[in-house]
């Protein structure tokens, strides 16, 4: 069913801007830019080992344009969509209308890269309200080439995503929908006393999603949090962040073992972000 997380989006007000400044923070240069012309919208690609990051501004006009402009007016700019992927969308659609869920059509994409006219086309499947439970969700497969990747990731530089961190009140529904209809595993299921917080870990193309429970008696609701990458040496990756003026937090030891981890406290437009080290 889901076998990745495909890519994570960052609503942004200044496309140039926020490039600028993601640079900064992941220490590798964007490998596409381009816009979606149907939907109002341009968008900016950094691509790692296991996902892709795309920076999402309103640039025209059309349903994505709405959506960025009125998220930004009500909550500025900030961590707005996450994109599962599969290999087989139709297989997957029929599924859901298999599980009694209402599906809309597939609908084809296509983007264009404005550094050298390439083309990427892909198709998505928006999911209905009673699987995203509040978030901006899609599934999507890829029908063309691969986004460029950076030929090497030197120590200081993010390489791939370590894990993503959504909110929510509803542990148990978020099970049913991620382990048993999506398909992905569930690592881990444990309350942390200390925090008096239930913690799910999901494992799924070599990163984790970590849904944090916060139980109330609200309409079960789930939210996109922050991100937290993985550096080979972090004390190389703050180093260059100092000398790139942005803000980080000293380097501790991880809630994880044999982790450290910074806290990145600038350039991130409105998305709480984690650096982290894995020593073994």
């Amino acid at each position: 069913m889901i076998n990745s997380i495909d890519h994570l989006i960052i609503a942004v007000e200044n496309l140039e801007e926020a490039e600028s400044n993601y640079t900064k923070i992941l220490g590798i240069p964007s490998s596409w830019k381009g816009e979606h012309k149907d939907f109002g919208t341009s968008n900016c690609l950094f691509n790692f080992k296991n996902t892709y990051l795309e920076l999402l501004a309103a640039s025209g006009d059309g349903l994505g344009a709405d959506f960025i402009k009125q998220h930004i007016k009500e909550n500025g700019e900030g961590f707005i969509g996450i994109s599962l992927g599969t290999d087989n969308l139709d297989n997957f659609s029929n599924v859901l209308k298999k599980n009694n869920f209402s599906v809309p059509e597939i609908i084809f994409g296509e983007g264009k890269n404005s550094n050298n006219d390439k083309t990427r086309v892909w198709k998505n499947l928006f999911l209905p309200d009673d699987l995203t439970r509040g978030m901006f969700s899609f599934i999507i497969q890829h029908l063309s080439a691969e986004l460029p990747m950076q030929k090497a990731f030197q120590p200081e530089m993010a390489s791939k995503l370590d894990h993503v961190v959504i909110n929510t009140n509803d542990a148990d529904g978020f099970i049913n929908i991620y382990r048993d209809i999506f398909k992905i595993r569930l690592a881990l299921d444990k309350v942390i006393e200390s925090w008096n917080r239930r913690m799910l870990f999901f494992r799924v193309n070599k990163t984790t999603i970590e849904v944090i429970e916060s139980k109330n008696e609200e309409p079960a609701k789930d939210s996109l949090w922050g991100l937290a990458w993985e550096v080979e040496s972090l004390e190389k990756a703050c180093n260059r962040l100092q000398k790139e003026q942005v803000e980080v937090s000293s380097i501790k030891k991880g809630i994880k073992e044999n982790t450290l981890v910074a806290t990145i406290k600038s350039h991130t437009h409105n998305v709480p972000t984690l650096l982290i080290e894995h020593l073994n």
